[in-house]
């Protein structure tokens, strides 16, 4: 439903007007994701990312979370090329624990909700007619509500109830993207 929207709106321009892209930094941690970018302007588009693992590993590793991460941009030149600067948000929940390699991640397990925004930058290459590679960095603003506990023998063991607010990267891409 959401994806027609996008395609109907994109009607009304000329060249251009969606993109269909996937991130390989969020598939290098296992969370598979997709992304839709709409011109809405010659210089502008809209950008709604969403980014979902439901994988539990063995020993207990879990890095379930979900991500929405809508993105409106400007681009100096015009849309899908070179240059371009964001404003984001972002909504998502989280299950992550028991990670092995990650101190705080190994013994613990955080489950809760994060929101916030920023600010990004990013490029986009042309690879062709249709394709393209884009990379992106944001910072900003992310405000986490979260349990945490660890795991004994048979159940899990809440430790505490805890609010943070975090100041720095709020997103990073490297993604491919095919263009309508």
């Amino acid at each position: 439903m959401l994806l027609t929207a996008f395609f109907l709106l994109a009607t009304d321009f000329q060249g251009q007007n969606v993109a269909i892209k996937t991130n390989f930094i969020y598939w290098a941690t296992t969370t598979p994701n997709l992304s839709v970018e709409v011109k809405t302007a010659r210089k502008y588009t809209f950008d709604l990312a969403v980014h979902y693992n439901a994988w539990s590993f063995k020993n207990d590793m879990t890095l379930r979370h979900y991500l929405f991460q809508p993105e409106y941009r400007f681009w100096p030149c015009k849309a899908f090329e070179g240059h371009f600067f964001g404003l984001h948000a972002l909504y998502g929940r989280y299950n992550i624990g028991n990670i092995p390699f990650l101190h705080n991640f190994d013994t613990y397990t955080f489950r809760g909700y994060m929101s916030g925004g920023g600010i990004s930058y990013g490029y986009h290459w042309a690879l062709g007619r249709r394709w393209g590679m884009e990379a992106n960095i944001g910072v900003g603003y992310i405000y986490l509500d979260y349990k945490k506990y660890v795991y004994g023998e048979c159940c899990a063991e809440l430790v505490g109830r805890y609010k943070r607010n975090y100041f720095g990267p709020t997103k990073a891409g490297f993604s491919i993207i095919y263009l309508f």
